[in-house]
């Protein structure tokens, strides 16, 4: 662990209790669920809209390095899927939709506040312009399989309670609610102007990377926010076993397909695995408040994942330096 990762873990801890006291001192109100939920929908839908939709309009797919991508993106998905089937045995107790919010917890990594810091401090430019370009797909994939699964069941809820519907118009309705969610319509809208060809007009990209620019601090404040209105105690064992495959099981599936799937070495192959090993990305919580799900569970696992990353994250650069050695 370099000091450079312990003062962004630091930085990323105060921000997160700034938000807590502002919420203890009423600065917003009373810090209730309602609350926190109304300043998660303002970032899903102003600030991270902006943020996919610049990050998808400006990818240079000719310029991509595919196999360092699919030996990252291939075994996350497939965990995206077995989280979202294991979980589904909770959905009538949790929520249609706690299968996927708690499938983009086992995935989704703090890959910007920390893990660009950390890239840039572990494995100097090479390693982060990878990672750079990882994160740039890191929401158009690990987002929108989960997105789909969360739809696709509240369509399925919404046929038994109301009678069973045909089977295209479950699927129908299910694809209709993908694209128009706030997540996946402006990925869909930025692949569309890339392909144009047309670039982003200079007032545009700069309104849109302002936008984006707010993401990181809003998110922060939001989880002392919600940590308020929820509190942590109670959530610790729900959260644990999100918070193992997060930091161990998804960095160990992503080693094993990158160097005997891929043939990764090097740099490439200890960057893939650090970006698998970072903690639960502030997007977990946000998906959560957008289906009314596991607010709490989220926020619980955002903070404890990332207090745990200081230990796990020594011991996967100790992996990665003995199978180099």
């Amino acid at each position: 662990m370099t000091l450079a990762i312990f003062h962004k873990l630091l930085a990323i801890f105060l921000t997160v209790g700034l938000g807590y006291l502002a919420a203890r001192l009423r600065w917003f109100g009373e810090a209730t669920p309602a609350v926190a939920r109304l300043l998660g929908n303002l970032t899903m839908n102003v600030f991270v809209s902006a943020l996919l939709f610049r990050t998808a309009a400006r990818i240079d797919f000719a310029g991509l390095p595919w196999p360092v991508l699919m030996a990252y993106f291939l075994p996350g998905m497939a965990l995206v899927l077995a989280v979202a089937l294991w979980q589904g045995r909770h959905a009538a107790r949790d929520g249609a939709a706690a299968p996927a919010a708690r499938s983009v917890a086992a995935t989704y990594g703090n890959a910007v506040q920390l893990g660009i810091p950390m890239a840039a401090a572990l494995f100097g430019e090479t390693g982060l312009a990878i990672h750079i370009t990882m994160v740039g797909l890191h929401g158009v994939m690990l987002l929108t399989l989960p997105t789909a699964i969360a739809e696709l069941a509240l369509a399925r809820a919404h046929a038994r309670e109301h009678g069973a519907a045909p089977v295209h118009r479950v699927l129908l309705s299910t694809v209709r609610n993908t694209l128009l969610h706030p997540v996946v319509l402006p990925i869909v809208a930025g692949l569309v102007w890339n392909l144009t060809g047309f670039g982003l007009p200079g007032v545009l990209d700069e309104v849109l990377q302002l936008l984006g620019s707010a993401v990181v601090p809003l998110c922060l404040v939001l989880i002392g926010i919600t940590l308020q209105a929820y509190g942590l105690a109670r959530q610790w064992r729900a959260v644990l076993p999100v918070c193992v495959v997060k930091l161990l099981v998804m960095p160990a599936l992503v080693l094993v397909v990158a160097r005997f799937g891929f043939g990764l070495v090097g740099t490439p192959l200890a960057v893939v695995v650090m970006m698998a090993a970072l903690p639960v990305g502030s997007n977990a919580l946000i998906f959560s408040q957008r289906y009314h799900v596991l607010e709490a569970e989220a926020t619980a696992g955002i903070v404890l994942s990332t207090v745990a990353f200081v230990v796990t994250a020594s011991g996967w650069l100790a992996v990665l330096a003995w199978m180099a050695a």
